[in-house]
């Protein structure tokens, strides 16, 4: 039998064993993914990050966990105090811890477990424990309400899942079915709100029409009220006009005469006017007939 060299026999073993286990020298970890090994079913305390890992034990077996963010929702039936059944719609934004993945992997296993295990129960639970605290089912359309339950699920769901491996970030309610009767109230109610909020507005309008009627008014006898003191400022310049002219007639009677001859100038301007002497001794003028009137 040929004996073969013993530098060569470790060569052909380290070539066998190369072909034989090939790729399993190094671990190749995607993007957004830990990995985490076993050997004979031991889990390794060490998680593998992202990128290439050379060398590794060739007999280890792999297990990847995707650690980006998730998102899960869910709609549950949440009673409140008055014992009315809610309908609400929940989703949880979450992500797995990749130092705890060689934990989750051996005490709960894959991410579906996980969730099925971890999430969803715990999810469940908080709402409906939240939903008690909540005195009448209306009050969930209340955002004070919303933004207090979103909150108390929060941290309620972090307290819990935080030491599973689970770091949940974001608790976001979705929306929110009540009970038919109690929409159709509200609706009902918006309504009302909506015809009141209708008639204020009329009554606004209408008495917006009355304040402009009533300044129009105003105007209208201000205007009126002006009118008549111009004719009483006008009637009394006449008055007085008339008792200067009296007082100057009084003080002055030749101004009668004056005027009387005025009168007489504008007579003889007029052919049918008849021509009287006056004496001004006379108590009454003398008429004369027709003076050069042919028959």
């Amino acid at each position: 039998m040929v004996q073969l060299p013993k530098p060569l026999l470790v060569a052909i073993a380290v070539i066998f064993g190369f072909v034989f286990f090939g790729s399993r020298f190094y671990q190749s970890v995607p993007a957004g993914h830990v990995a985490v090994a076993t050997l004979f079913g031991e889990v390794q305390p060490k998680h593998y990050a992202e990128g290439l890992h050379v060398p590794v034990n060739p007999l280890f077996d792999w297990y990847l966990y995707d650690v980006r963010q998730k998102t899960h929702s869910e709609t549950s039936n949440v009673p409140s105090q008055d014992q009315l059944q809610t309908k609400i719609d929940v989703s949880v934004q979450y992500r797995i811890v990749g130092s705890e993945t060689p934990s989750i992997l051996k005490e709960t296993g894959s991410i579906a477990n996980v969730l099925a295990v971890h999430v969803v129960p715990q999810l469940r639970s908080q709402i409906r424990e939240q939903g008690k605290t909540i005195k009448r089912a209306e009050d969930f359309f209340l955002e004070e309400t919303q933004n207090t339950l979103q909150v108390a699920l929060l941290e309620g769901l972090k307290d819990y899942l935080g030491t599973k491996g689970v770091a949940v970030e974001a608790v976001l309610i979705r929306d929110i079915t009540l009970p038919p009767f109690i929409t159709k109230a509200i609706e009902g109610k918006k309504e009302r709100e909506q015809e009141v909020e209708k008639q204020k507005a009329e009554l606004e309008r209408y008495n917006t029409e009355q304040q402009q009627k009533i300044a129009l008014a105003i105007a209208e006898k201000d205007a009126a009220s002006a009118e008549a003191e111009k004719r009483r400022l006008i009637a009394d310049a006449q008055a007085y006009e008339i008792t200067k002219i009296n007082e100057a007639i009084g003080k002055n009677p030749n101004y009668v005469k004056l005027e009387a001859l005025k009168a007489l100038q504008a007579i003889s301007k007029d052919p049918a006017a008849k021509i009287y002497f006056v004496n001004g001794d006379s108590p009454q003028p003398l008429p004369l007939m027709h003076m050069g009137e042919t028959k």
